[in-house]
């Protein structure tokens, strides 16, 4: 196994894990989420982890882009696993850039794709709920990002879709 050390390599700015016997330069780049807010009128939905980090909270069916997916496959596909739902895509809501963790999040404003609003959970959830505004559960929220996303949806949930949200000052 060859021995990385951290340094700036040449011709770059930053320190990387440089193989110190190939010169073999070890990117660490930050990974891509994507979910979405999915409502039906004015209820969203809501999926209680069944997983760590944070389990037992309530999240957005969202989770890692996977490669060969575009950006609205992987939410569709994160909704079908987490809430067993059939989406359909409004256009963009939200890009959230958590440096501290190293994640890009693209965050979609979406409903279900049948008339029949049909969900149910999937094995990283306990539970999956549709909830009105006044009854989201917000102390057991399990993410900041997943609070103002929703907070985005509530500003313009019927509205057209405009430039996505970013980041709020506190989530720098």
């Amino acid at each position: 196994m060859p021995d990385f050390v951290r340094e700036i390599p040449e011709g770059d700015t930053r320190e990387r894990m440089v193989c110190a016997t190939c010169g073999h330069i070890d990117y660490q780049n930050p990974r891509i989420i994507v979910g979405s807010v999915v409502a039906r009128g004015e209820a969203v939905l809501l999926c209680r982890r069944a997983i760590e980090p944070r389990r037992g909270f309530w999240t957005l069916p969202a989770g890692f882009l996977e490669l060969g997916e575009t950006a609205e496959q992987g939410a569709a596909r994160e909704a079908w696993e987490e809430a067993r739902a059939t989406i359909a895509f409004d256009g963009l809501l939200a890009v959230y850039s958590i440096t501290r963790i190293g994640q890009v999040q693209l965050i979609f404003r979406a409903r279900f794709a049948d008339a029949e609003a049909r969900f149910a959970a999937g094995p990283e959830s306990e539970e999956v709920r549709l909830f009105a505004w006044d009854a989201i559960p917000w102390p057991e929220i399990a993410f900041p990002s997943v609070r103002w996303a929703l907070e985005a949806w509530h500003a313009g949930a019927t509205a057209p879709l405009g430039a996505p949200a970013g980041n709020p000052a506190e989530g720098l």
